[in-house]
């Protein structure tokens, strides 16, 4: 099983921004993730993009069983990516390492959990292993 797991908007700045994303980097989590990833006996691709453009552009490349995808604030208004999405067959996870229903009113709604087969929300970088996790799960 090959999974992508694709970062947007200012995730890259994990761990050097607000607590509310933990004080691990994006590269830290990643590393881990690799090794949760091949222990289960699944390849993992990691892209991250501030571009939504590119996102999107990654999200038609495909060549990937299972996505793992933290928009970022795409999230709340990118329709460009929810339409990129619907398109997409491999199961899709949504994630989000802080609690996007108590943040913010903006934060808590998603444009693009209705082109996802889950979400998991609010568990810091714990999301992405268990969407892994059941990725694996599930193939």
């Amino acid at each position: 099983m090959k999974i992508l797991v694709l970062n947007g908007a200012n995730i890259n700045m994990t761990g050097k921004r607000e607590a509310v994303y933990g004080s691990e980097s994006l590269d830290d989590i990643n590393a881990r993730l690799k090794e949760f990833a091949e222990a289960r006996g699944a390849q993992i691709e990691f892209f991250q993009s501030n571009s939504e453009g590119a996102i999107i552009d990654r999200l038609q490349q495909g060549g990937f069983d299972g996505l793992v995808i933290n928009a970022g604030a795409y999230t709340h208004y990118s329709y460009a990516i929810a339409d990129a999405l619907y398109s997409v067959s491999a199961k899709k996870i949504e994630v989000h390492m802080s609690n996007i229903l108590a943040r913010e009113e903006f934060r808590q709604k998603s444009v693009i959990s209705k082109n996802c087969d889950g979400c998991i929300t609010g568990l810091g970088s714990d999301v992405y292993f268990l969407a892994v996790e059941y990725l694996v799960w599930k193939k």
